[in-house]
């Protein structure tokens, strides 16, 4: 590479931790150049080479960075955003894009108007499941989707204490965002949306459970998640005019970075839960995977910075995210 793009992640707990920054340390022509974070020490323990900067502030005046990576809670990311953008960097930004779409959009503005990108990270678009489904549908094997059910349930009978467990929209603007842009990806903009979203947990204040129907001209797609289900294994129900998919299991990147497996090395991407095809006749076969990758992502960021490629996610889609989540909310209302 010609032109390498310095990046720094602002929050160091599990989005920073296990996303960003391996991600980041992984993608050729970019370096992880530093982090905002109040335990120095966990930084360096897993990256010993990069700096760790009190504050935002300070890390902007460090001309090695080219980026701001906004792994910090969502009511942070418009006020950060903001101030990146004004002092001339990029921005990548932590789903969801911000705690609304009125401010969402004020971010889009500005970074047109100081002329730099700003981009969620809407990385399950590179889940191996996804990537399979969209390979399926690109192809015709289902023929017209007419029904799609995504579902991204757990188990956590107890009520969280982390502050993204009291994010206001809860699960649904958490998981939510997730299988929001997924649909959009496959279908487009919906025509309207239809939400039921509380909490199922006495004593819960915020929302653990979102039942979400997306209503298309032929098709319906429906959104689930739970915090109340002890057998969640199941991920995806998609029926079209020339057969079904169902897959069960989760992609595997996240436990995988967790265990300390770095991306790309071994079998970081593969997932061995292969969803199984029925056809109109009643055949069935398994489908093998494809491969995850969520350094994708990074990796057009990069190319977008170079001007050799564009916006991995882009400005528009992420506000489409963010309209729906909140006609979701006003629907649930």
């Amino acid at each position: 590479m010609d032109r390498r793009f310095g990046l720094c992640v602002v929050g160091y707990g599990l989005a920073g931790r296990v996303f960003h920054a391996p991600l980041i340390a992984a993608t050729p022509g970019l370096d992880l150049v530093g982090a905002v974070s109040s335990d120095p020490a966990k930084v360096i323990a897993d990256h010993p080479d990069t700096k760790v900067f009190g504050s935002l502030d300070d890390a902007l005046e460090d001309p090695a960075v080219d980026a701001i990576v906004l792994a910090c809670p969502d009511e942070l990311h418009a006020p950060l955003a903001s101030a990146a953008l004004k002092a001339g960097r990029h921005v990548v930004v932590d789903k969801p894009f911000a705690p609304t779409l009125a401010e969402a959009r004020d971010v889009a503005s500005l970074a047109g108007q100081c002329g730099r990108l700003v981009s969620v990270f809407h990385n399950r678009r590179w889940d191996a499941d996804f990537l399979t489904l969209r390979g399926l549908i690109d192809t015709g094997a289902l023929g017209d989707i007419v029904q799609f059910d995504a579902h991204y349930d757990r188990f956590k009978p107890q009520s969280g204490q982390r502050w993204k467990d009291r994010r206001p929209g809860g699960i649904w603007f958490d998981l939510g965002a997730h299988i929001v842009d997924q649909a959009l990806c496959l279908f487009g903009r919906p025509q309207s949306v239809y939400a039921d979203i509380t909490a199922l947990k006495p004593n819960d204040e915020m929302a653990d459970y979102a039942h979400v129907l997306l209503r298309y001209p032929q098709a319906r797609i429906i959104l689930h998640m739970s915090q109340s289900v002890p057998a969640h294994g199941l991920r995806y129900c998609v029926h079209g005019t020339l057969g079904s998919w169902i897959k069960h299991g989760l992609d595997r990147q996240e436990d995988q970075s967790r265990a300390g497996l770095k991306p790309g090395e071994g079998e970081w991407g593969l997932d061995p839960v292969e969803g199984e095809f029925v056809s109109t006749g009643g055949e069935r076969r398994r489908v093998p995977n494809r491969r995850g990758d969520f350094r994708q992502f990074y990796a057009g960021l990069r190319d977008a910075y170079a001007g050799t490629g564009s916006n991995p996610v882009a400005t528009r889609d992420a506000l489409d995210v963010m309209a729906v989540l909140e006609a979701g909310l006003r629907s649930a209302d």
